[in-house]
């Protein structure tokens, strides 16, 4: 995947890495159409190689994937709504409610 931005006043084409935000005359493409892409006559292409280093997961997104795991398998504590009845699961929002004179 590349991102490829169009800079009009310099005649130029840029063809560089997956950009991380939205940007006006930028657009995303597959690495085929990135490979055969082409400007139009007149215009100058440049690509820019992916830093190795920059491509990888860096500490920062291991820590947060790990936090994210956890925080999805702590369980959830009983609720009790109202005193008569028991929350015992939880799918999404919804709850599995057990009443207490059972």
């Amino acid at each position: 995947m590349a991102t490829l931005t169009y800079v009009y006043a310099d005649q130029t084409a840029v063809l560089g890495p997956l950009a991380t935000f939205a940007e006006p005359h930028s657009y995303d493409l597959c690495e085929e159409h990135a490979q055969r892409m082409s400007a139009p006559r007149g215009w100058e292409v440049l690509r820019l190689a992916p830093d190795p280093h920059s491509t990888a997961p860096s500490s920062d997104d291991l820590l947060a994937l790990a936090d994210a795991v956890r925080e999805a398998a702590r369980p959830v504590p009983r609720q009790e709504s109202d005193g008569q009845a028991v929350e015992v699961g939880r799918r999404g929002h919804l709850r599995v409610l057990r009443s207490l004179d059972q």
